[in-house]
């Protein structure tokens, strides 16, 4: 574990009332004593130094912690809301929120003990947490490509910074159904730093071509899949509703909730 890295708030631009909920909300955390990783826009300005405005944090935990955290909560009279049992929950005071995450839904891979190896120390708001891991602050950001959101600038930016600290034979582990995705990732890595294609491993890069290779050389399947819906819920609806394909994601329509699923 590396030496605490002390965090500027105040670069963050959160609201006076917002800042007080953050403050609060990081120590009742700690003392709650169930294991949890910040991530979003905290974990990003720790890798790569870039800096902006946000409006929550994204707290991370394993499924079976994320009704610990709420109830911690709820006892000390927040405002708490499952909005998702299969990905997300929330914490509330007035208009402030954090969000309690525990599954990146959108590919079933759920946040579990391994995430919370080779973790770092940061201060944020006079209090010291953990923070998501390179590789897999990576994962949580793969499956972000919607309209309003699109994330692959913040995994272009780690990698960049970050290289020599991913576990890349975990990441492709955990991506065996999602490989492609990752190598979408790959060749924009390589598209946007060209002088640096060597911090991405050749092996891997050679591994994710044999396979598109090999999966080029199969005929179509019997059943029309769009996986549209595991990068953006909201954008491919009309695949799945109305062109006759199967969603391999099976999420309902909720029009009041269009964020994108971590």
């Amino acid at each position: 574990m590396s030496d605490t890295q002390i965090l500027d708030a105040a670069s963050f631009e959160p609201p006076p009332e917002a800042v007080d909920f953050y403050v609060e909300s990081l120590k009742l955390l700690n003392e709650s004593r169930v294991p949890f990783l910040l991530s979003g826009t905290y974990a990003l300005s720790c890798f790569t130094g870039i800096v902006r405005p946000t409006k929550d944090l994204d707290v991370f935990c394993k499924p079976s912690d994320a009704p610990k955290i709420l109830s911690f909560f709820k006892e000390r009279g927040y405002e708490i809301e499952m909005e998702d049992e299969r990905w997300i929950g929330k914490v509330w005071r007035g208009k402030n929120f954090f969000d309690v995450i525990f599954n990146i839904s959108s590919a079933n891979i759920p946040i579990t003990d391994e995430w919370f190896e080779n973790v770092s120390e940061v201060e944020v708001y006079g209090t010291t947490v953990r923070i998501t891991p390179p590789t897999q602050f990576i994962l949580s950001k793969l499956f972000l490509q919607t309209r309003y959101r699109y994330d692959g600038a913040d995994i272009v930016h780690t990698i960049l910074k970050k290289h020599d600290e991913i576990d890349w034979r975990w990441l492709l582990s955990s991506l065996e159904l999602y490989w492609e995705v990752l190598l979408i990732n790959v060749l924009l890595f390589r598209f946007i730093y060209p002088t640096e294609r060597d911090l991405i491993p050749r092996w891997l890069f050679k591994e994710l071509l044999e396979r598109l290779q090999a999966q080029d050389a199969m005929p179509p399947a019997g059943v029309k899949i769009c996986r549209g819906r595991a990068l953006s819920p909201t954008d491919f609806v009309i695949d799945v509703s109305e062109w006759g394909f199967a969603d391999v994601v099976g999420k309902g329509i909720d029009e009041k909730h269009e964020r994108p699923a971590h």
